[in-house]
C-alpha cells in the first residue's frame, strides 16, 4: 500500500484547508471524515499536483500513514479530541506522534499527553490561527510539548506557515500544553482588540456622527499607517459590504448580541488562578455577556431616557484622539497578554520564549499587526522582560498618545457612551505606573474585620493589630 507523509483527521472547512496547505508544499497527506461527503470534497477540491487520499475508515486510514505517524486532529475541543483518541490509540504503534491542532483548554492537553505517553505515544497541542483563509494559505502555527516530536513535524510546519520576509511564523512554544496556552492567551487578547475597535466605531458613529462611507475612509488611513493590522484592515471592509436583503450597508442590520466560544473566558479564569491583571481582556469577555441581555438594555435605555451626546469641537482632532486611543489600548491589551504569558511560563514551567511568541504572531493570526514588530525589537533586547510597558523604545510610544487615552475614554464617560475596554486600559496603565496605591487602606481593612495581617513600609516582617480595642 501507497504510503503518506501525514495524515488529518477531520475535514471541516479547517481540517480541509489545512490539508490542502500541507500538500501545497509536496508533501503527502492522507485525510479522515465519518462523512463520505466530506471525503468525496476533499477528493474533488484538490489539484492534479496534490497526493492526497481520504478515507472513511480508521483502519484505512492509519495503515496509509507512515511509520512513525503523524497525525494531525481537526475536530471540534472537548469530548469529541477524547472519542477520537478512544477510537484511534489501539491502531497506532510506539512512537507515532498525535497533534491536537484545534482550541483544546491545556489542562486537558496535559492529560492527554500523560495517557498517551503512558502508551509509547506522543502527543502534542498545537494552537492554529488565521481562520479557514489562513489554514489555506499560511497560518500563524504555535506548537509545544514533546520536543522530539516538534523536530519532526518542523520541516512541514515551517513550510506550511505564514511568513515575515523570509522568516516562518511557527516556532516551538515550549513544554507541555504551551501550544495551547500561547493560542488561549492571543484568543484573549484578540477579544480585547476586538472590543477596542468596536468602541472606537461606536464613538466615531456616535460623536462625530460619521457614516459607513466616512469609517471605510478613517479605518483605511488608520491601517495605511501604524496600526496596520489584520483586524483593522477587515473592519475598513466591513464598512462597505452592502446587504444582500436591502439597500442598506450589512453591518448596521446585524444584531448586537455578541458570540463567544469560551477561549476568552479560559484566559480571564487563568489570570485569576495565577495572579495576572487583565483588564481589558476581562472587561471583552463581560462585554459580550452584557450585549446578550438585549430585552434589559432595551428596557433600561427607556427607563433612563436618551443620552445626550454633545459633538466634538473639531472632528479631524477628535478622529485622531479617538485613533492613538485605540493604538494605545491595543498596545496595553497585548502587554496584559503577553505579562500573563511570562507568570504562566513560570508557573507550569512552559519555558515560553516571548521572542518567538511575538514572532510568530507578526503574520497569519488574527492578532498580527506591524505593533508586533516593535514588541519582538524589545524581548529581542531584553527576552526576561515582564512587561512589555517597561521597555524604554515602548515608553516613548506611550508618552506620545497616553493624553489621547484619556481625553477619548473620559469623552465616552461624559456623554454616556459605552467604551468599557478603552477606560479598563487607562485604568490598568495609571495603577500599573503608580508608585503608591491606595491598598494600604484595603490592607488595614481586612486585618480590622478578619485579622488578615499586613506589612508595613518601615520594617520587615507581617503585624496584626487589634483595630477595636484601639478605639474603645
Amino acid at each position: 500500500m501507497e504510503k503518506y507523509n501525514y495524515g488529518v483527521i477531520g475535514l471541516g472547512v479547517m481540517g480541509r484547508n489545512l490539508l490542502y496547505n500541507i500538500a501545497d508544499h509536496n508533501f503527502s497527506v492522507a485525510g479522515f471524515d465519518l462523512d463520505e461527503e466530506k471525503v468525496k470534497e476533499l477528493h474533488d477540491g484538490a489539484t492534479s499536483e496534490m497526493k492526497v487520499k481520504g478515507s472513511t475508515t480508521l483502519e484505512d486510514f492509519v495503515s496509509a500513514v507512515e511509520i512513525p505517524r503523524k497525525i494531525i486532529l481537526m475536530v471540534p475541543a472537548g469530548k469529541p479530541v477524547d472519542a477520537v483518541l478512544e477510537n484511534i490509540t489501539p491502531l497506532l504503534s510506539p512512537g507515532d506522534i498525535v497533534v491536537d491542532a484545534g482550541n483544546s483548554y491545556f489542562e486537558d492537553t496535559n492529560r492527554r499527553i500523560a495517557d498517551l505517553a503512558a502508551k509509547n505515544l506522543h502527543f502534542m497541542g498545537m494552537g492554529v490561527s488565521g481562520g479557514e483563509k489562513g489554514a489555506r494559505t499560511g497560518p500563524s502555527i504555535m506548537p509545544g510539548g514533546d520536543l522530539e516530536a516538534f523536530r519532526l513535524l518542523q520541516p512541514m510546519l515551517e513550510a506550511i506557515s505564514a511568513k515575515v520576509g523570509n522568516e516562518a511564523c511557527t516556532a516551538y512554544m515550549g513544554k507541555g500544553s504551551a501550544g495551547n496556552y500561547v493560542k488561549m492567551v492571543h484568543n484573549g487578547i484578540e477579544y480585547a482588540i476586538m472590543q477596542l475597535i468596536s468602541e472606537a466605531y461606536d464613538l466615531l458613529r456616535r460623536g462625530a456622527n460619521l457614516n459607513n462611507d466616512q469609517l471605510y475612509e478613517v479605518f483605511k488611513e488608520w491601517n495605511n499607517g501604524e496600526m496596520n493590522s489584520f483586524l483593522i484592515e477587515i473592519t475598513r471592509d466591513i464598512f462597505q459590504q452592502k446587504d444582500t436583503l436591502t439597500d442598506a450597508y450589512l453591518v448596521d442590520k446585524i444584531l448586537d448580541k455578541a458570540g463567544a466560544k469560551g477561549t476568552g473566558k479560559w484566559t480571564s479564569e487563568q489570570a485569576m488562578e495565577i495572579g495576572v491583571s487583565i483588564p481589558t481582556i476581562d472587561i471583552a469577555v463581560t462585554s459580550r455577556i452584557i450585549s446578550a441581555y438585549k430585552d434589559e438594555r432595551i428596557q433600561a435605555s427607556k427607563l433612563y431616557s436618551e443620552k445626550e451626546i454633545t459633538s466634538p469641537e473639531n472632528t479631524e482632532s477628535f478622529i485622531k484622539e479617538v485613533g492613538d486611543a485605540l493604538y494605545l489600548a491595543t498596545l496595553i491589551s497585548y502587554a496584559q497578554g503577553l505579562a500573563l504569558l511570562v507568570k504562566a511560563s513560570k508557573e507550569y514551567d512552559f519555558q515560553i520564549p516571548l521572542q518567538d511568541v511575538v514572532k510568530i504572531w507578526r503574520g497569519g493570526c488574527i492578532i498580527r499587526s506591524v505593533l508586533l514588530e516593535k514588541f519582538y525589537s524589545a524581548y529581542t533586547k531584553n527576552p526576561d522582560l515582564s512587561n512589555i510597558l517597561l521597555d524604554q523604545d515602548i515608553s516613548v510610544i506611550v508618552k506620545e498618545k497616553i493624553a489621547s487615552l484619556r481625553k477619548t475614554a473620559s469623552y465616552a464617560a461624559l456623554n454616556g457612551i459605552p467604551a468599557l475596554g478603552t477606560q479598563s486600559a487607562l485604568g490598568y496603565f495609571d495603577a500599573y505606573t503608580t508608585e503608591s496605591l491606595p491598598v494600604n487602606l484595603l490592607q488595614a481593612q481586612r486585618d480590622y474585620f478578619g485579622a488578615h495581617t499586613y506589612q508595613r513600609v518601615d520594617q520587615e516582617g507581617t503585624f496584626h493589630t487589634s483595630w477595636q480595642s484601639a478605639n474603645n
